[in-house]
């Protein structure tokens, strides 16, 4: 069908090179269940559509906050994807989702982008739980999409399928070793396989790597260089400068569909295009909190103290007394503050390697060798990626690097791809690790300070997160005598263990216990990673129950080793944590009250136990 022109929207306003956002969607993308909806428009049509997308982009975002810039970016190549090729019969595959809000607006759920009141039934993220017809996988991390792909071509391929597989890829997301694991095997495949790089010159921050000086010169040659690493690996290749423009596009798209060989497309857009303060400001608003669409602005906040933001500031101090101390980031410098002026103040001491997290820790660990003082900082949620490199590269070799584990609560990011409280049982199982939790800001500094000067362990610290705690009580600084508790209040028969985060919980549990006649003992454990031994065995003299209470998963975690140890002692012990599961976009209040994690429910849980 051939759609009529609507109606102006109610609002309108241009914006730059003739594009037009319009803030309030009343037109076309409402008309639009599926892909099949737009294939007969006009040239001019689709560009409407592509104001009114980006409409819808900014409307959800200046509400409930997300992916600006990304978006922003890739709303023509969208609308040409879907308009040349045959969703969902052919597939595509969006690497990481940063880029993925004008395909579900295309796919029938654009309702999560222009009615306020349905935007929490969309996630930022690719899903089939949402739309097994479009969302070919669950997608949070980065330099996956190409992988997965392959393995689309190879089952495609061998079951006798003739669809078009595509995959998306940012070119920061090139940087990740997966993404290139990824192209090795499509060209070895050696089928259909058509690969969009999506070129805005950017990452989450600047991209870094030899890479991209090739792409650079690609950009610069309009495809033409001889030096072409994607034709270097076996691809055909196709460049369009103009990766904002959907007649280019979609002429591109249409060169390439049903070709028999893997094919590179790489398309030149432009980071935030169609909303100036997203392009003027590329970095700080690739994903940014609720904000106002006419000025920029931020919406109020309350301002809160950030342990990691206070973290990142003391390094930065730390740099200018130790010339030695090398700070590394993985394409998030900003876990730890370090925004563009931070960066050129570091110098030589700040390393960003872009999206290569294992480089990241194996750089590290070489760092160590030689005699520097190197700390990496990144999300829990990232870190998953390094367990290999944080076992073999690092610990093996008793490195004395320093890993700080970021957001690592059930106070960190909420979509359940992104979920970053399973770090405890991943790392304190490894060997050779140090895995340490502070209760408060101070014992956090006193901590790093610690881990960076000494030259016996490889050191990962786990970063407060959620309320910020102050100790007024001197901090130890030396942890060079492994697993040694802290009892930070004697009592008797209950033993509240309370690790980093649940420090605090821990306290306040037994102010509460102390009023119904139970005078507990609080313990900091400090020590993620092993057990005190000695402690423990003390505790069974005049103590009935030993409780563990941790920010994190309990399955594999640290109570449980707690649990071990007394094993069929006559020591009771409970275990408090979020049981294993996928939580999705959860509501962190409701998220303890399911588990147990309230003030209130431990306390009765405890005076079940005691009979109190």
């Amino acid at each position: 069908m051939c759609m009529q022109r609507p109606a102006p929207s109610l609002k309108q306003r241009v914006v730059q090179n003739n594009v037009t956002v319009h803030y309030y969607i009343n037109m076309l993308i409402e008309n639009i269940k599926s892909p099949a909806d737009i294939k007969s428009m006009t040239a001019e049509q689709l560009r409407l559509l592509a104001a009114e997308i980006r409409g819808g982009i900014l409307k959800r975002d200046s509400m409930i906050g997300g992916h600006v810039g990304p978006n922003l970016g890739f709303v023509e190549a969208t609308i040409a994807l879907h308009y040349v090729f045959n969703m969902p019969e052919d597939k595509i595959v969006f690497d990481v989702s940063h880029q993925i809000y004008p395909h579900k607006m295309l796919t029938g759920r654009a309702y999560g982008f222009i009615d306020s009141t349905r935007m929490a039934e969309v996630s930022g993220y690719s899903s089939p739980a949402e739309s097994p017809e479009y969302d070919c996988f669950e997608i949070g991390h980065t330099s996956t999409s190409v992988a997965l792909a392959t393995g689309l071509q190879k089952a495609r391929d061998i079951l006798g399928g003739k669809e078009n597989v595509v995959a998306v890829i940012g070119d920061g997301s090139l940087s990740g070793g997966e993404a290139f694991e990824g192209l090795d095997m499509a060209a070895e495949l050696g089928t259909n396989m058509i690969i969009v790089v999506n070129d805005n010159e950017m990452s989450i921050a600047e991209n870094h790597g030899g890479l991209y000086r090739n792409l650079k010169l690609l950009r610069e040659t309009k495809g033409n260089a001889e030096l072409n690493i994607f034709k270097a690996m076996g691809f055909e290749y196709k460049y369009v400068e103009q990766g904002n423009n959907i007649e280019a596009l979609i002429e591109a798209f249409k060169a390439v569909k049903d070709t028999p060989h893997p094919t590179v497309v790489h398309i030149h857009t432009e980071k935030g295009h169609g909303w100036q303060p997203a392009v003027d400001n590329k970095e700080k608003w690739h994903w940014n909190m609720p904000f106002d669409i006419e000025t920029g602005e931020l919406k109020p906040v309350e301002a809160k103290e950030s342990s990691a933001q206070i973290l990142g500031n003391w390094l930065r101090e730390e740099m200018k007394r130790d010339e030695k101390l090398v700070c590394i980031s993985a394409a998030v410098p900003a876990s730890l503050g370090f925004g563009p002026e931070q960066r050129r103040e570091a110098g030589a001491q700040h390393v960003d390697v872009g999206i290569a997290e294992e480089e990241a820790v194996a750089m590290a660990s070489g760092m160590a060798r030689r005699g520097a003082h190197p700390v990496f900082s990144t999300y829990a949620t990232f870190l998953q990626r390094t367990y290999d490199q944080m076992a073999q590269d690092l610990c093996v070799n008793g490195n004395p690097a320093v890993i700080n584990v970021v957001g690592a609560s059930v106070f960190g990011m909420n979509d359940f791809t992104h979920i970053c409280f399973f770090d405890i049982p991943m790392l304190s199982h490894i060997p050779n690790l140090v895995y340490l939790a502070p209760a408060s800001v101070e014992e956090m500094i006193a901590m790093e300070k610690w881990a960076i000067e000494q030259d016996k362990y490889s050191v990962a610290l786990r970063v407060p997160e959620g309320e910020v705690h102050h100790s007024a009580e001197p901090c130890d600084t030396d942890y060079s005598e492994l697993n040694r508790y802290k009892v930070v209040r004697r009592g008797k028969d209950v033993a509240l263990i309370g690790l980093g985060n649940f420090f605090a919980k821990a306290e306040r549990v037994a102010d509460a216990l102390k009023e119904c006649g139970i005078d507990a003992t609080v313990i900091n454990p400090r020590y993620i990673s092993g057990t005190d031994e000695e402690l423990l065995e003390s505790l069974k003299a005049d103590h009935q129950l030993v409780v563990t209470l941790e920010d994190g998963c309990v399955d594999g975690g640290f109570g449980e080793r707690i649990s071990r140890f007394y094993g069929p002692s006559d020591m009771k012990t409970m275990n408090f944590g979020v049981k294993k599961a996928l939580y999705d976009r959860y509501d962190v209040r409701q998220l303890m009250r399911d588990n147990k994690l309230t003030d209130e429910q431990i306390v009765e849980e405890i005076r079940g136990i005691m009979n109190k």
